[in-house]
């Protein structure tokens, strides 16, 4: 039997949890209170102006049911704006506030100082290994995944 501490499943849980606790305690350090998943969201909606839920959700690769709590807590802390889109009132639309794009330029400090102490004991080129690495493995994987990554290229 291989030791759990071979198994790429067990790893790629070891390191999510890295991943949250360096993100969480370098944005909080620089005065922000956002979880990674509401900073992809952010920025996706920054990127894509009046983009819908469901379609930001498959942006992120995050659960279409579950994004609604990303997002109300977005809209709550005056980051995103919802409003029912033209033609189809059931559909709302989200659009980045003032506040939002302050947030993203603020934070973005804090979340690229985070991703590089998630990858400090690796060399520059071990970093670029693993991120490519990450991205192709994703790529395999992302039709098996509940939540799969939608509307972008993958690497």
């Amino acid at each position: 039997m291989k030791d759990v501490h071979d198994m790429p499943g067990h790893l790629a849980r070891r390191f999510q949890q890295i991943a949250v606790a360096v993100f969480l305690a370098e944005v909080e350090d620089a005065g922000y209170d956002l979880t990674p998943v509401q900073y992809a969201a952010l920025a996706a909606v920054s990127a894509s102006p009046g983009i819908d839920q469901v379609t930001l959700a498959g942006l992120i690769a995050y659960d279409r049911t579950t994004i609604t709590g990303v997002v109300d807590r977005l809209v709550q802390k005056g980051l995103v704006a919802r409003h029912a889109k033209r033609g189809d009132r059931r559909a709302r639309e989200l659009k980045i506030t003032d506040a939002g794009r302050r947030t993203l330029r603020g934070i973005t400090p804090a979340v690229e100082a985070a991703q590089q102490i998630m990858l400090r004991g690796l060399t520059d080129s071990e970093a670029k290994e693993l991120v490519r690495l990450l991205q192709k493995a994703i790529a395999a994987g992302n039709a098996l995944s509940r939540a799969p990554l939608r509307g972008t290229a993958t690497r």
